[in-house]
């Protein structure tokens, strides 16, 4: 089957992880349930450096950050961030919230503090920082699917290798956890890493490298290239997502969370479930949960109002 998909720098394409082909009112649609740790906020502040930007402000102390990372050939790069700080002057565990992918990179934001999965984790101690990988919203540059595939931009779904994409991507995760937790305010050890979608499958490649600062690891309807033409349920090879899940479980260190949502159009919960299979049988140790129906489209389960009912209890 002929089928394309976007690398980063082929504009005019949707992403693998969106609904590529989707036009007019399907696109706003589609766009509507994505599941993104997006929102709609002031211009971003322009880096001179790595670090805080401009003043903390409102109830969570929100502030624009830069971290430092650097990419596969060294190459240093500053990621963008969001900070929110839990109530108090206690010492708090970091909650680094990873996002998907999506119909918008080019403006993908942080979500406000008070949205549904930052605001689940402030109410609950944690403070949250939202990393904007690269590829994406102000962070931009290439992203790590550009990395492993290179320049030539729109590729065929064949070509698409999520295991080394997620690989790559972990850098960013693993760069936002150890700035994150020397951050004045943040305790330095018992982080918990969260992804969703792109995100989520990102989270397990995580899991897979060292991370001793880290408690907890959670893959909230993880997977790459869903709904492949705007088909429900078409998956661009989910069997290499399945092959990667293994290759990550052999090496896994930590206990994960999986939540897939019953009614979810990008990855269902029996593609999870092959997924969980194969990174069980590799060694990994993960505890997989279908918490029901979220809405129109549980993929939008993590970041979508009210989703925390379904997916806030297996967290505790």
């Amino acid at each position: 089957m002929d089928r394309t998909l976007e690398l980063p720098g082929a504009p005019g394409r949707c992403p693998c992880d969106g609904a590529e082909g989707f036009g007019g009112a399907r696109q706003l649609a589609a766009a509507a349930i994505l599941l993104l740790l997006t929102s709609c906020m002031a211009p971003v502040p322009r880096p001179t450096g790595p670090g805080a930007v401009g003043q903390m402000e409102g109830r969570w102390r929100q502030q624009a950050h830069w971290l430092p990372m650097k990419d596969q050939d060294g190459t240093p790069r500053l990621l963008y961030s969001r900070v929110c700080r839990p109530e108090g002057d206690t010492p708090a565990r970091v909650a680094v919230l990873n996002h998907g992918t999506g119909l918008t990179r080019a403006i993908l934001e942080p979500q406000s503090c008070d949205a549904e999965a930052p605001s689940w984790f402030l109410r609950h101690g944690y403070m949250v920082l939202q990393p904007i990988r690269r590829g994406y919203g102000a962070t931009g540059g290439p992203d790590s699917a550009y990395n492993i595939a290179g320049p030539q931009g729109i590729r065929r779904c064949d070509d698409l290798q999520p295991a080394a994409i997620s690989l790559e991507s972990a850098r960013d995760v693993a760069a936002t956890v150890e700035y994150a937790t020397a951050l004045p305010g943040a305790r330095p050890d018992s982080a918990v890493v969260v992804g969703a979608s792109t995100g989520g499958y990102t989270t397990i490649a995580y899991n897979s490298l060292p991370h001793p600062k880290v408690a907890a690891v959670v893959n909230v309807s993880g997977g790459i290239g869903g709904r492949i033409g705007g088909a429900i349920g078409q998956v661009c090879h989910a069997d290499r997502m399945v092959e990667g899940a293994g290759k990550f479980g052999a090496t896994a260190v930590t206990p994960m969370l999986w939540l897939y949502a019953t009614n979810d159009s990008f990855f269902s919960p029996d593609l999870g479930r092959a997924m969980h299979a194969a990174y069980t049988a590799a060694g990994g140790k993960a505890e997989f949960v279908e918490p029901g129906v979220y809405e129109r489209d549980g993929h939008a389960m993590f970041s979508g109002i009210g989703g925390s009912r379904l997916w806030g209890p297996p967290l505790g």
